[in-house]
């Protein structure tokens, strides 16, 4: 089986255009999980459950949205 060498360049250039979309999704849930995680810690601390997980969530929803969209439009005017 002999490996075709336009095949392989195709292979490299689609993943070339779609690396930097790769990791997006994984960040927007770290971002998301780790906010949450802080509002329960300090609805722990100052016993005030659930405002601040709450707050904190809709805090990490927006702040990786932001992140997200941001870098989709980057990587999107990086192509022209």
């Amino acid at each position: 089986m002999k490996l075709d060498p336009d095949k392989i360049k195709g292979a490299n250039n689609f993943y070339k255009e779609i690396g930097p979309y790769l990791g997006l999704g994984l960040q927007l849930a770290v971002t998301v999980t780790i906010m949450v995680f802080i509002g329960v810690w300090l609805d722990g601390k100052f016993n005030t459950d659930p405002v601040l997980t709450i707050i904190f969530s809709f805090l990490g929803v927006f702040a990786g949205l932001y992140t997200f969209i941001k870098s989709v439009l980057k990587a999107g005017n990086d192509k022209k």
